[in-house]
C-alpha cells in the first residue's frame, strides 16, 4: 500500500492519534484490568475483520496502540519501489474504527502522554556498526535495515527501542557518554555475545562475567551484556 505523507495523515484529523517515528500512537485510559481486555476484544475484532491489527501493551490504568504497515511503499528519486514500514490508509482506517470503539466503551485518550523512544549514534560508519547493534540489541542481524531503506536497526518483535544512526564526518572517536545496558538471561548471554563478536564487536572487558560483559562495536562504542548471574569471585 502507499505510504502516507505527514501532509495526509494530519488531514485525517485522528484527534487520540499521533504519530510518532514511523506509526500511529494511542493511549486510552481504562478503568482497571477487565475493563482494558474488554477493550482490547472489541478491537482484536475490529482487526480481523480489516485484516490489520495492532501492537498492543495494556496495564491496570491504560492501553497503549500503534498502527503501522509492513507492506508501506516508498519510491526513491529514480522511481524505484522500496517496502517499509510506515502509515498507510488501512491504518487510518482501523484507527478511526479503534476510536469509535472506546467512545463505544467511554474510554478516554490520553495523546499528550504518548511517548515512543529511539536511539542514535553518530557516526561515519553506519553501515559497519548496524550488525554489530543487531546482534547486541536482538541476537541476530536480521533486524538491520528491517522495514527501512537505512541501516536502522529495528527489532520485529518491538523488544528494544529502534536504533538509527546519523551520518557524519569521519572524526576521531569522542568520549562516550552514554552506553546501553543489555539485560539477557542468563542461559543465552553467551550466545548474544558470540553473536555480536561474529558482527565485529570486540570484548572489552569480562572480568565480571556474567553479571556483566563490556563489548564496543567497530567505532568504540560500548555497550554491558548484562544476566544478574553473579561471577564465581562473587558467589
Amino acid at each position: 500500500m502507499e505510504m502516507l505523507s505527514g501532509e495526509q495523515i494530519t488531514a485525517a484529523g485522528l484527534a487520540d492519534w499521533r504519530k510518532l517515528g514511523q506509526g500511529l500512537h494511542a493511549r486510552f485510559v481504562i478503568r482497571d484490568f477487565r475493563a482494558g481486555a474488554q477493550f482490547i476484544s472489541a478491537i482484536a475484532n475490529a482487526g480481523e475483520a480489516a485484516g490489520h491489527h495492532p501492537e498492543v501493551r495494556m496495564d491496570t490504568s491504560q492501553v497503549d496502540l500503534k498502527l503501522i504497515s509492513e507492506n508501506a511503499i516508498y519510491r526513491d528519486d529514480a522511481g524505484t519501489e522500496h517496502q517499509v514500514e510506515w502509515v498507510t490508509q488501512q491504518d487510518i482506517d482501523l484507527a478511526r474504527r479503534i476510536s469509535e470503539i472506546a467512545a463505544e466503551q467511554s474510554l478516554v485518550a490520553d495523546p499528550g502522554s504518548i511517548t515512543a523512544i529511539e536511539l542514535a549514534l553518530d557516526t561515519a560508519n553506519g553501515a559497519g556498526l548496524a550488525p554489530v547493534w543487531s546482534a547486541l540489541l536482538t541476537g541476530g542481524t536480521e533486524a538491520q535495515g528491517r522495514g527501512t531503506i537505512g541501516d536502522d536497526v529495528r527489532d520485529a518483535t518491538n523488544r528494544v527501542p529502534i536504533l538509527w544512526f546519523q551520518d557524519t564526518d569521519p572524526h576521531p572517536t569522542p568520549r562516550q557518554r552514554f552506553h546501553i545496558d543489555v539485560q539477557v538471561p542468563y542461559d543465552v548471554a553467551d550466545q548474544r555475545i558470540a553473536a555480536a563478536v561474529a558482527a565485529g564487536a570486540t570484548i572489552v572487558d569480562a572480568s565480571r562475567a556474567p553479571w556483566t560483559t563490556i563489548l564496543a562495536d567497530p567505532d568504540g562504542n560500548k555497550a554491558c551484556i548484562g544476566t544478574f548471574q553473579p561471577s564465581a569471585e562473587q558467589q
